[in-house]
């Protein structure tokens, strides 16, 4: 049985492993780097099947006004079986009073946003159509 619960940066390894799984590169380039990350965000949620982190949402937010969540991800291993869904559902409870609760996906991965839209995520705000703007990336 899965189970949900906070987890903190000296679990980064176990994270990287499944960003590797995963394929998401950006953040394996630098171990010190996502250890600093994780301990800086303001709320990392673990789905553990007994002590193996399966899966995560990792989200950084100043608790009134926004909360971004910045990796929902879930080994492939446990793919389609609600862990997405539930650490989502666990995730807006958390911040259910903040004001703008927001993530960003590939506009092209289709899985992901067919994932979004099924849990009730949108793609305008309050009515209104919303622009993403982006500093290029850093090298």
């Amino acid at each position: 049985m899965i189970e949900y619960r906070e987890f903190g940066p000296e679990r980064t390894e176990e994270a990287a492993a499944i960003y590797r799984d995963r394929d998401w590169q950006s953040y394996l380039g630098d171990s010190e780097k996502l250890s600093r990350a994780f301990a800086n965000s303001a709320y990392l949620l673990g789905a553990f099947d007994g002590d193996r982190l399966v899966g995560f949402a990792r989200c950084v937010s100043d608790g009134e006004y926004i909360a971004y969540v910045q990796d929902l991800i879930v080994h492939s291993a446990y793919q389609r079986r609600g862990i997405g869904r539930a650490l989502m559902e666990r995730v807006s409870t958390r911040y259910e009073g903040v004001r703008q609760f927001a993530l960003i996906t590939d506009k092209d991965d289709e899985d992901s946003n067919a994932f979004y839209r099924a849990i009730g995520m949108v793609s305008e705000c309050n009515g209104f159509p919303v622009n993403h703007y982006f500093r290029k990336a850093l090298k």
